[in-house]
């Protein structure tokens, strides 16, 4: 203990000592004592070196979108001229107005919305609930059962694909629909399929937010529930009067992540929506106008990848807009999973 604070008495008479002397000495010699040292230089090129591997790594990641937005204002003839890189020389809003107007964006908007609010609202509570029982009780096969969530991750939805087209052209309940008189449903081109898989926890990533949910449920002490059980709840009421109220963070996240990957979803809404002429959904929204498509050859291949862009970044533009007020809920529902790297 003495040995201790002799220590620390030293330590601090000699850094009293330095710093008296590095006051006394002349400016050329503190400039000298505190920048021209092998400490200091290092540093120096250390920073630098990071800094440039900075700098190179955000050029090529923000520069194909710099690209695509500054080509979105160019008119037809800055494609043709060679000095035009990133600014336009003529700033058009031409490509905006023809696309919206051309390829009923507006009602693209509202369908796919009307879509990805119903799954992800569906999917959100669905996924809780599945997540909750895999996290709190323990039966016989469980880990089997978690183990073909996991598996749904994994397997690529193409290998589905022509199940579940065949599935929904004729839709039929274990032969019951056929039993009664009735005959397979056709539910292709309808919202029919995507509230199907939704209620039934096998949509869209679905089990990315099982697996999601459970890792959230398994932090939650199991002394709450245990509390109210005591207290004469059943596990239904204990679930949403007590659980469920502390899972919203987690919950939020969940929501945006299922509404944004319905929203930008091509696989499934090209696959149940067999025609984009009566479909109107942002999957076949990223088509070239009539109008635009008849250019003179000498622009259309720039021009086509410009309106294609343009496509791209309207169909993006509203998720940008719930990020910016949604990231701090998505942020928080990340951290509370429990998944991390």
């Amino acid at each position: 203990m003495n040995s201790a604070k002799k220590d620390t008495k030293v330590l601090k008479e000699t850094k009293r000592k330095i710093r008296v002397d590095f006051e006394r000495a002349s400016r050329w010699q503190r400039f000298k004592l505190k920048y021209l040292n092998t400490g200091f230089l290092v540093q120096v090129i250390f920073k630098l070196f990071r800094f440039v591997i900075l700098l190179g790594m955000c050029y090529i990641i923000l520069n194909p979108f710099f690209s695509k937005i500054s080509s979105s204002f160019k008119a037809i003839e800055d494609f043709s001229d060679v000095t035009v890189k990133y600014i336009p020389k003529h700033l058009s809003l031409d490509t905006y107005k023809t696309i919206i107007a051309e390829n009923s964006y507006w009602r693209c908007v509202l369908n796919t919305g009307t879509i990805s609010l119903a799954c992800a609202l569906i999917q959100t509570f669905v996924c809780s609930f599945v997540g909750y029982g895999f996290a709190k009780y323990k039966f016989k096969g469980s880990g089997i059962l978690f183990g073909f969530v996991l598996l749904t991750m994994m397997i690529p939805p193409e290998t589905i694909k022509y199940p579940l087209f065949l599935k929904f052209m004729e839709f039929d309940l274990f032969g019951v629909f056929e039993l009664m008189g009735f005959g397979p449903l056709k539910l292709l081109n309808t919202k029919a399929p995507f509230i199907i898989l939704s209620l039934t926890a096998i949509g869209l990533k679905n089990g990315l937010y099982i697996f999601m949910m459970r890792q959230f449920y398994k932090g939650v002490p199991d002394e709450l529930e245990e509390s109210a059980y005591i207290d004469g709840s059943s596990v239904f009421k204990t679930y949403f009067k007590i659980i469920l109220p502390i899972s919203i963070p987690m919950m939020i996240t969940i929501f945006l992540f299922a509404f944004s990957w319905q929203w930008t979803d091509s696989f499934y809404t090209k696959l149940f929506y067999t025609s984009n002429t009566n479909s109107f959904v942002l999957a076949h929204f990223a088509d070239i106008p009539p109008s635009l498509m008849a250019i003179d050859e000498t622009h259309t291949t720039l021009y086509g990848q410009s309106v294609l862009h343009t496509c791209g970044l309207l169909i993006i533009a509203p998720l940008i807009v719930i990020y910016l007020f949604c990231q701090r809920y998505l942020i928080q529902g990340i951290e509370r999973s429990g998944i991390t790297g």
